[in-house]
């Protein structure tokens, strides 16, 4: 396979190359790519004549895009644009990653497919924009819904994912303040890479959930990681309203897999066996 990989070197896109070692990957990082411009989009489909286009580019800071709904809409929506008007143009499939948020939290079961959207943030809002657009454009596509990635490629970024932020405070002696009220599915960027290659290698286009199996809060994975850690930390629940993050959050964005299961794919396995994975990766012998 033949794929074109933007946001090369963060998280995602580093796993998506490793677990896609034999086939012809081309990552292109921020500074070779900007999504937001249509001309270099084109120009380097034009000279990968790709496959597959996998886009795990996207702006993220889910507080700062409440001050910065521009650029929040200009990567996650407009960005998304030109690459579906591109991929389609060079008849590739385009692989696009969006997230739990787009759902509101209201519901207390896990979210399938066939449920209704409905934002509650900028951030949520300009990834829902995207997940409209992708199919408006793009015949071909995977359009994948994920939840509370971590990784080992950030171990190394600025601030760390937040196993890593955990790992550091607690190290450090911080307290820690964790909300209880938000739940979710933490999920491993290495098993959401593997769990995708079987997909590009069919044509069951459409709309994924992707996700580590259970759910748990943000104050419940935090024990967790403290405890495979070996690690005692002044860790104390908090609610979002005492948090006071300027965005607001679903209180419950748990995904089903649903649609990945139905087309014959195995689940992924549990959110605890992945953390564990993960600390075999990072920390050995802290599991």
């Amino acid at each position: 396979m033949r794929i074109l990989l933007t946001g090369g070197g963060g998280q995602l896109a580093t796993d998506l190359e490793s677990c896609l070692r034999g086939n012809e990957v081309v990552p292109l990082t921020h500074a070779q790519l900007d999504i937001c411009d249509p001309a270099a989009v084109r120009a380097q489909m034009e000279r990968h004549r790709p496959e597959f286009l996998i886009n795990t580019a996207a702006y993220n800071r889910v507080d700062e895009a409440e001050e910065n709904p521009d650029t929040a809409f200009q990567v996650n929506a407009v960005g998304v644009y030109h690459l579906a008007r591109a991929a389609a143009a060079v008849g590739a499939v385009l692989v696009h990653f969006s997230t739990d948020y787009v759902f509101d939290g209201t519901q207390r079961k896990p979210y399938r497919e066939s449920d209704t959207p409905n934002p509650l943030s900028v951030y949520a809002l300009s990834k829902r924009a995207g997940e409209m657009i992708v199919p408006r454009y793009c015949e071909k596509y995977f359009l994948i819904r994920t939840c509370g990635l971590y990784g080992p490629t950030g171990k190394r970024s600025q601030g760390g994912n937040f196993v890593e932020r955990m790992l550091r405070r607690a190290r450090e002696g911080k307290p820690l303040r964790v909300v209880n009220d938000q739940v979710l599915t933490p999920t491993s960027t290495r098993d959401l890479a593997q769990k995708l290659l079987p997909l590009l290698q069919s044509d069951r286009y459409g709309l994924y959930h992707m996700t580590n199996a259970g759910e748990c809060s943000w104050y419940d994975f935090a024990r967790e990681i403290l405890r495979r850690a070996g690690l005692s930390s002044d860790l104390q629940p908090i609610s979002t309203k005492d948090f006071g993050a300027k965005a607001r959050r679903p209180p419950y964005s748990v995904l089903d897999n649903y649609a990945y299961r139905a087309a014959g794919f195995d689940d992924f396995r549990s959110w605890q066996e992945a953390l564990a994975d993960y600390f075999q990766q990072t920390q050995p012998g802290q599991v």
